[in-house]
């Protein structure tokens, strides 16, 4: 990665939230004199990349204009060693050995309401409109996701599994992500390929005939 942006990134991490302002100042300590057009120009490259949130607007105590404060989406933060894949590993085998099968779905049904809470896709309204949220939420937390106009529907395609290197033998995460997009879209899609398959790709087909029950 461009160094600048890495020093982007890492001023970000140490920081937790940080305006333009904060992040010339800290790269400046780094390397010398840089400009807020510069800096600005990074951080779009890196939202381009998914890798930092979309600036959210935060109101001064004092007199002045508000300050666009800039994070480190989930998918920035996975750039930095962590051990949240080996916890999240062993607490799932952990539940799968000591708890039933139904106690260990109603955890998972919780999980999956809380990311529905989460996600705010709106119950009502056009499937695209859904969809396109669907897809924010997705890509927020490093699904890498899209969707397309299919013959038969619509197809949503996530091209990252942000599980990957957490053992899963029975794909209890892989049915997860079948329950979150269902109860995100209020629509049962039909699996057509997976990443753990084998596949280049997580597709979901969105049939027409439930299209038109959405309305």
């Amino acid at each position: 990665m461009q160094e600048t942006r890495q020093q982007i990134l890492d001023i970000l991490r140490e920081r937790g939230e940080a305006t333009v302002d904060n992040i010339v100042s800290d790269l400046e300590a780094i390397r010398g004199s840089i400009t807020s057009v510069t800096v600005r120009h990074h951080l779009s490259k890196l939202q381009d990349d998914g890798l930092v949130d979309m600036p959210q607007m935060r109101h001064r105590s004092t007199p002045g204009r508000p300050r666009h404060i800039y994070t480190l989406t989930e998918k920035g933060s996975a750039q930095f060693p962590n051990n949240y894949q080996s916890l999240a590993g062993n607490l799932l085998s952990e539940i799968k050995r000591n708890l039933p099968d139904d106690k260990v779905n109603v955890i998972i049904e919780g999980v999956v309401d809380s990311m529905v809470s989460e996600a705010k896709v709106p119950v009502e309204g056009h499937l695209e409109t859904r969809l396109e949220k669907v897809v924010t939420y997705l890509n927020a937390h490093g699904y890498e996701a899209q969707w397309q106009v299919h013959d038969e529907g619509y197809i949503l395609q996530t091209t990252n599994c942000p599980y990957h290197g957490i053992e899963d033998k029975d794909e209890t995460l892989c049915h997860l992500d079948m329950r979150l997009i269902s109860k995100m879209l209020g629509v049962v899609p039909r699996l057509m390929a997976r990443i753990s398959e084998g596949d280049e790709a997580c597709s979901y087909l969105i049939p027409q005939s439930s299209v038109e029950k959405s309305h």
